[in-house]
């Protein structure tokens, strides 16, 4: 009895993903996740010469920026509050066909999420992606308990593939005997690695991560340290082999089709502020910008230059509380980035860029002047003042969000505006998170949009398009400018008409 051929996979799916790939997740948040992360990129790079294209999940720029430098590719994120399930496949997929394998980070514990349910967990995101999962488990003064832990983990959700353990902050021989004895004699799961007690943080942490990459010193040794460290005490190998064995992953016609891009007769130009006080961009938000048909141009806030001629203008977030010097001694800057929103220039800023485009920031060295495009002051806290998820509402006019629309972000800031009530009326009524003030956020004036919330281009498809939107306009309208001066250089009818 014969049967039809199989149509093609490509019949059934708009795109396809057969790539390796693995989630890292842990119990908690410490376990060791991150620097296995890094390790086993460098590793599998600096010694077996493999692309691995980075994932993060969850809201996070800086674990991202170490992933990035351990793979020397772009890190990505993704965030199942952020971004709809449709969306998160179709970029996990259409970015992994740049590489080997795909390895996401996860965060937190792997049940951990929004509630009881573990809504938008790493366990929800490696079912979604069918990612075979390592588990980072700290073995800190624990051997049989730690078979419970990972049997545990199993129970919670026989749909999330535990495919491995690897065993960090190990004591001794005897601890790593009991240890993986019971896990793979009750759990039925390879232990893959076994990483000893180590003193040495080769990693340096602020605030809830790790320092920027951009701000270490020796970057490219911690690498080739977490590498080795890799190399001798985890199974590349058996890793590789069960990263082969996840099924194929597709994203079924029709359910996400991209839009096609057109190519615009003109190209606007939009700067991005990017240099060690203003370093967080997710690489999604600059690559759609791009697909749209816009020149990214990137500038230094650290350079004594005015801005070069621009359509628009994106200032990510940061640190630039730990270079108030630099910027404050920068006067340039600071006064063509304030003279250029005073001419109408479209500029999109997110939380280090709201404090920026302040009056004056306040550290422990003193008070230092900003660009004063909003007149108000910026001090830092001890203590975070907004930490978390934020859900937005657009209340206010601006040129890159409708009235009535709503949109996700997150936000973490240690800073806040001393008058911050004053700062109304604000853009965007917060159903979730803190923003300016309580349950408020977003300051506008004239084309220029700050606020602490940043948000991610993959879950939020118009803001790219409306960037690309603002910056044509004000392209075209320098352009209708420029031709009234070549028409009247005196400025003669200007005046008879009352345009003075």
């Amino acid at each position: 009895m014969s049967h039809a051929a199989a149509p093609p996979l490509r019949e059934w799916f708009s795109m396809v993903c057969n790539k390796p790939r693995l989630m890292i997740a842990a119990l908690r948040g410490g376990s060791g996740k991150t620097v296995v992360s890094l390790g086993l990129m460098a590793a599998w790079r600096l010694n077996r010469g493999l692309r691995v294209v980075p994932f993060k999940k969850g809201p996070d720029y800086i674990d991202a920026s170490w992933l990035s430098t351990a793979a020397r590719h772009p890190c990505y994120n993704l965030d199942p509050y952020l971004m709809q399930p449709n969306e998160i496949l179709a970029s996990f997929i259409r970015r992994s066909e740049a590489g080997h394998l795909s390895l996401i980070e996860g965060n937190r514990g792997l049940y951990d999420g929004v509630d009881v349910q573990g809504s938008f967990s790493t366990a929800e995101l490696a079912k979604l992606l069918g990612a075979p999962v390592i588990l980072v488990l700290d073995a800190t003064k624990v051997t049989r308990t730690a078979a419970a832990m990972v049997l545990g983990c199993q129970q919670m959700d026989r749909e999330v593939s535990i495919a491995g353990v690897i065993l960090n902050q190990v004591a001794g021989r005897r601890h790593e005997t009991v240890a993986r004895g019971a896990i793979e004699t009750y759990c039925r799961v390879p232990v893959v690695g076994v990483i000893p007690k180590d003193v040495h943080n080769f990693f340096p942490e602020r605030h809830l991560g790790l320092v920027p990459p951009q701000e270490s010193r020796d970057a490219a040794a911690s690498m080739e340290l977490a590498a080795a460290r890799m190399t001798e005490n985890v199974d590349l190998d058996r890793l590789w082999e069960i990263a082969s064995g996840a099924l194929t992953l597709g994203l079924p016609v029709g359910v996400f089709d991209q839009d096609t891009v057109s190519r615009r007769a003109v190209q606007p130009v939009i700067g991005v502020v990017r240099d060690a006080a203003f370093q967080f961009y997710y690489p999604e938000n600059i690559e759609v910008l791009k697909e749209l048909g816009a020149k990214v141009v990137e500038i230094s806030s650290f350079e004594s230059r005015g801005l070069p001629v621009l359509d628009a203008l994106y200032i990510g977030g940061g640190f630039p509380e730990t270079h108030l010097e630099i910027l404050a001694g920068n006067a340039v800057f600071r006064e063509s980035v304030r003279a250029e929103v005073d001419r109408g220039l479209p500029v999109y800023a997110e939380c280090g860029g709201l404090m920026f485009l302040c009056r004056s920031i306040s550290g422990r060295e003193g008070r230092f002047p900003m660009a004063g495009v909003f007149p108000h002051d910026v001090v830092m806290e001890a203590k975070p003042q907004g930490h978390g998820y934020t859900r937005c509402e657009c209340t206010g006019e601006n040129p890159f969000f409708a009235k009535g629309e709503t949109f996700k972000g997150h936000e973490f800031h240690y800073s806040r505006l001393v008058d911050g009530e004053k700062a109304g009326p604000f853009v965007f009524r917060l159903v979730k998170g803190h923003g300016i003030i309580a349950g408020w956020d977003g300051m506008c004036y004239k084309r220029a949009l700050a606020c602490y919330s940043h948000i991610h281009a993959v879950g939020n498809t118009r803001w790219a398009g409306a960037m690309i939107a603002a910056a044509l306009a004000y392209r075209q309208e320098r352009h209708h400018a420029a031709l009234d001066r070549r028409a009247d250089p005196d400025g003669r009818a200007s005046v008879l008409l009352g345009y003075s």
